[in-house]
């Protein structure tokens, strides 16, 4: 399948690329190829993918795709760390929408959207008093989102529950695209989420990371 970027000789820095299923979002269940870029500029409370902050390994643009061609699926991921801050993360982005496939983007909600290809979905977090990071929150990304991308927040206690749920409505954020509340690992109750949410009658869709649930914390999955 012919590169439909210029420069496929530019590179990114690489923590992995592993085949799973899609453990969130819209997409869960799905055999997904993931790529996960090194760095973060934020630090939340409940970060799973440490290891992603340093290391890695340079790959080119070409390299990258020819690793996601290895595996029979339409669907790719490209999360981190925090993949916009690699600025070569949008070409790659681009060049896999070219080439077909479905792409959906994890991003932490702290850079701007908006030059991210139109045809990807993006998961953008907010975040929560709770994580730490919540300051880092970039709210004008808000207006720039539409019907297939998805908001989603890692609730670790009550207080974050109470404020995620007024973002919500202040914002009208069900209106804007899907929702999703997630309990933090360890943190918060699964069940009591629930019945929070069937209680206060919340439009969002509660999910549980299944990769944690098949694997646990195994890193590449």
């Amino acid at each position: 399948m012919p590169m439909s970027f210029h420069h496929a000789s530019e590179s990114l820095r690489i923590s992995e690329i592993f085949y799973s299923l899609q453990g969130e979002t819209s997409r869960v269940g799905l055999p997904t190829v993931f790529v996960r870029l090194t760095g973060c500029p934020l630090r939340c409370s409940y970060c799973d993918t440490a290891y992603a902050f340093n290391g890695g390994s340079s790959m080119t643009l070409q390299a990258i795709m020819d690793e996601v061609r290895r595996y029979p699926t339409r669907y790719v991921t490209v999360t981190g760390g925090e993949p916009l801050a690699q600025k070569n993360c949008l070409p790659l982005l681009r060049a896999l929408c070219d080439a077909g496939y479905q792409v959906s983007l994890e991003t932490g909600g702290a850079l701007d959207v908006s030059a991210v290809d139109e045809r990807v979905m993006r998961v953008v977090d907010i975040k929560t008093p709770a994580s730490g990071e919540q300051e880092k929150n970039l709210w004008s990304n808000l207006a720039l989102l539409n019907a297939h991308d998805e908001i989603k927040f890692v609730l670790c206690d009550e207080a974050d529950y109470t404020w995620a749920k007024q973002v919500l409505s202040e914002h009208a954020l069900a209106d804007k695209c899907a929702v999703l509340f997630s309990p933090a690992q360890g943190q918060l109750s699964a069940t009591g989420l629930a019945d929070w949410i069937l209680r206060d009658q919340l439009p969002v869709r509660m999910q549980l990371q299944l990769h944690k649930i098949l694997w646990g914390n195994v890193a590449g999955r």
